[in-house]
């Protein structure tokens, strides 16, 4: 601080105003900064305030109060906030008035074609609206929407009581729509969204998912000059037949997504497809089989970059069919497929070099030999998911470090991979995340390892690793100090030490310690203090873990937005005091014995913010109807479950779930 003429001035009040905002820029990705910056002094606080656009409410009784701060908000995301009603969008409109250009209502109720009517009449401004799940909206809601002119992204999944006439008025209304989806709008037929194909000339995305729609609306859809990505997932009455008397192809077209269209063939994808010189990504999962012929009828997409088979079954003839193409693919699923052997898969590496991202997750077929053709011919890996690949030896794994060093995702749950394949995958140092998941054969050795060689991991899965133990998770808590999500479920070996040493990592975001009986309140404790922007905590079955560790949860993990509590040793006490996190939205109480119903409802009360809870359906007759109607008005959704107290007395009872025998190697 300096003093002139006994005036105190801080540094802080010599920077510009442009200064200030260049630095708030970077902190864009991290809330908890900002809000630490807007702390720092009064004028940092008042510049916070006019370099925000965007604004994320937790509960919707502080909309008005932040709009009244954050005077230039123009991107208002309302999905924290369930309860919203036609006051509160007429406030923000007030507030907002053209400034406001999109707003998220997707998890939001209760607000009527009223409410709306306030927004467009308000918000010229508004390219943006959207209304997914809101199933109460009917064909008035979308006849105010067609006042908004200059709509140019709407979304309306799962809004089931608007029809062909509610549509047809949005068609009308907003010519400058470039984005619609109308997944699972089953009351929309060909009508409404030929209506939007023929008035909408400037769509460039449109998701038609589930509808009960035919190859009427396909051909206005297929003469949109702007196209780029269309969504006919899940529509039955889409078939070759009726695809055969298209007359129109779309060139534009970049991504086509025919995922669970079982009456579309090779023929109909040829038809659909032909022409399309711009197409890039091709998802065709759960479809038809992958024949030789459905692979031939893109053998002159040059330009194809992506496609997704998940869940087909696949001939060889058809996977060495597609090794043949003129494309140079750089993603390729082929997640569940029945029939991918070494054979096929071998050739089909060894022709696209290129791929960058390969998925092969239960290929139970594969071997070490396809291990070896991806290795050696694809070494610009970025993503390889391969669980539960259980005929691909140990051995398979030391390929991976030695030959794909770009490596930022590996999924290797559920296979044989020991600690000589982590010392290996150690050299992947760009790796960012690793699920190791039910693999039996690796130790803190292998562990050790990984925390050397990946600095920059963040996501780290094992669950039912058995072998593991705290010093593993010290040496990763130790070489990871950037980690942001870790599931260490139901391995009986860890304790309050791995907790202690996770606490140190100081980004974790979610933490799940499911079944671990010799973990504490003392463990917990510490990751509250030292991990203090944690989101998301399981800690079912912790029987040892009690209201001493929900206390300092209370006072420390203010982030704190999903918990589960199930068979915890969490009473009353413990419940109530969770209710100061703010921002906690979902929490799983069942089989609490401490819990009694007063204290489930003071409990209930108390936590504000909640929109899902898991309660044990005993409850039910226990507590005033009126605390269910109170919340439910609130925003909050009741879920009941009439699971019996488990007791584990199989502790290796999953492996039979995996198809593996008590005691296999």
């Amino acid at each position: 601080m300096k003093k002139h003429r006994d005036v105190i001035v801080s540094p802080f009040d010599l920077l510009t105003d442009e200064i200030v905002f260049a630095i708030l820029d970077r902190l864009n990705d991290d809330a908890l900064a900002k809000k630490s910056f807007s702390l720092a002094c009064k004028s940092f606080y008042t510049i916070e305030s006019l370099h925000r656009r965007a604004l994320r409410p937790l509960r919707s009784e502080l909309v008005t109060r932040l709009l009244k701060r954050y005077r230039f908000i123009s991107h208002l995301d309302l999905s924290l906030c369930p309860c919203v009603e036609d006051g509160t969008l007429f406030r923000v409109a007030a507030e907002t008035q053209s400034r406001l250009r999109s707003i998220d209502l997707s998890k939001s109720r209760f607000f009527t074609h009223a409410g709306l009517s306030s927004l467009v009449a308000m918000c010229a401004g508004l390219v943006e609206i959207n209304l997914s799940n809101r199933t109460e909206l009917s064909d008035s809601a979308a006849a105010v929407l067609a006042q908004a002119k200059n709509l140019e992204r709407l979304r309306l999944a799962r809004c089931k009581m608007i029809t062909d006439m509610g549509i047809g008025c949005v068609a009308v209304g907003c010519r400058k729509l470039r984005l619609v989806c109308l997944k699972w709008c089953l009351r929309v037929s060909d009508l409404g969204v030929g209506l939007i194909a023929m008035k909408c000339k400037e769509i460039r995305s449109l998701d038609l998912s589930y509808l009960p729609i035919t190859e009427k609306c396909l051909s206005p859809i297929l003469q949109l000059e702007h196209l780029e990505d269309l969504v006919l997932e899940g529509c039955p009455g889409i078939d070759d037949d009726g695809l055969a008397t298209l007359k129109h192809c779309c060139n534009s077209i970049k991504m086509l997504n025919l995922s669970k269209c079982q009456n579309v063939s090779h023929v109909g994808l040829s038809y659909l497809t032909n022409g399309a010189e711009h197409l890039q990504q091709l998802i065709l999962a759960y479809g038809p089989a992958v024949t030789a012929d459905m692979a031939k009828c893109l053998h002159y997409s040059s330009g194809l970059q992506s496609i997704k088979l998940d869940g087909c079954s696949v001939t060889t003839s058809g996977i060495k069919a597609i090794g043949s193409w003129l494309a140079s693919l750089e993603e390729l699923s082929l997640s569940k497929c029945s029939g991918v052997s070494d054979e096929s898969l071998s050739f089909l590496v060894q022709t696209h070099k290129e791929l960058r991202k390969l998925d092969i997750t239960c290929c139970r077929k594969i071997t070490y030999a396809s291990i070896d053709s991806i290795t050696n011919s694809c070494t610009s890996l970025t993503s390889l998911r391969m669980e539960s690949c259980s005929f691909i030896s140990k051995d398979a794994f030391t390929l991976i470090g030695r030959c794909c060093h770009f490596l930022e995702e590996l999924d290797v749950t559920d296979n044989e991979i020991d600690d000589e394949g982590l010392k290996s995958i150690s050299r992947c140092s760009k790796l960012l995340t690793l699920k190791l998941g039910i693999c039996l054969n690796i130790t803190d050795d292998g562990l050790t390892h990984v925390a050397n060689g990946c600095p920059k991991l963040k996501e780290l899965d094992l669950y039912r690793s058995s072998g593991i133990t705290d010093a593993g998770i010290a040496a990763i808590a130790h070489g990871c100090p950037t980690l942001e999500m870790i599931n260490i479920a139901y391995n009986d070996k860890i304790t309050d030490r791995s907790l202690i040493s996770l606490s140190k990592c100081l980004m974790l975001k979610a933490l799940e310690i499911r079944g671990c009986h010799s973990v504490s309140s003392v463990g917990l404790s510490a990751i509250a203090m030292g991990c203090r922007q944690l989101m998301v905590l399981d800690i079912k079955k912790c029987v040892n873990i009690s209201d001493n560790g929900m206390i300092p949860l209370a006072q420390f993990s203010q982030n704190l937005k999903e918990i589960n509590l199930s068979y915890c040793s969490v009473t009353d006490v413990g419940l109530l005091a969770l209710a100061s996190i703010s921002r906690l939205k979902n929490m799983t109480i069942l089989h609490l014995v401490g819990l009694t119903p007063n204290g489930l409802a003071a409990g209930l009360l108390a936590c504000r913010g909640l929109t899902k809870v898991k309660l044990h359906k005993s409850f039910k007759p226990l507590l005033p109807q009126s605390i269910f109607q109170f919340m439910e008005a609130r925003g909050c959704m009741f879920h009941w479950r009439d699971k019996v107290f488990q007791v584990e007395i199989d502790p290796k009872g999953w492996e039979l779930h995996y198809g593996r025998s008590p005691g296999a190697p």
